[in-house]
């Protein structure tokens, strides 16, 4: 005889689906990620008092800046696969390539892209009034990393994926 399953049934078993604790908090190397990124993020307010002397809310949501949010994140996920799967397997080969990926490009293309960015700035800044280009808003300059903030961004991630790895 065939079963069926009514709407009250089929609503329960998905709150319980949904309300399941294990769901969200098991995925480790999701959650070091997602916590890497936010605290690089975070930390830059403070890198860029420290900088500047004076407080920029704006950093938290801006590229570029130190520590890099692109290689802590890649890392974190990066690192944590490593710890939880090992690192024989694919999913590790896969973020390692990522990680590099993204830590290259952070200091190499999106590094000399705002480095132009900033001498098109200065260069349409110095043209007279009168000139039809001398009224475009300016370009973003912040866009990449110098290898050094790439490097804390890197250490951020592997911190917190081997912290979360090792609170568990």
């Amino acid at each position: 005889m065939d079963e069926v399953i009514t709407a009250a049934d089929a609503s329960a078993s998905f709150r319980s689906y949904l309300l399941e604790p294990s769901i969200v908090p098991s995925n480790l190397p999701l959650l070091s990620a997602f916590l890497s990124f936010s605290l690089a993020q975070f930390f830059k307010l403070f890198t860029a008092w420290f900088k500047e002397r004076r407080w920029d809310s704006r950093m938290m949501f801006n590229s570029g800046g130190m520590p890099s949010s692109h290689s802590a994140t890649v890392t974190a996920l990066a690192m944590a696969i490593g710890l939880q799967e090992g690192v024989g397997g694919s999913a590790f080969a896969i973020s390692v390539v990522l990680a590099c990926v993204v830590m290259y490009d952070a200091t190499g293309v999106r590094f000399h892209a705002g480095r132009q960015a900033e001498i098109l700035n200065q260069i349409v800044c110095e043209l007279p009034p009168e000139h039809p280009v001398s009224c475009v808003r300016p370009l973003r300059d912040s866009l990449g990393h110098t290898p050094l903030q790439v490097g804390a961004g890197a250490l951020l991630g592997c911190s917190v994926a081997y912290l979360m790895k090792n609170s568990n």
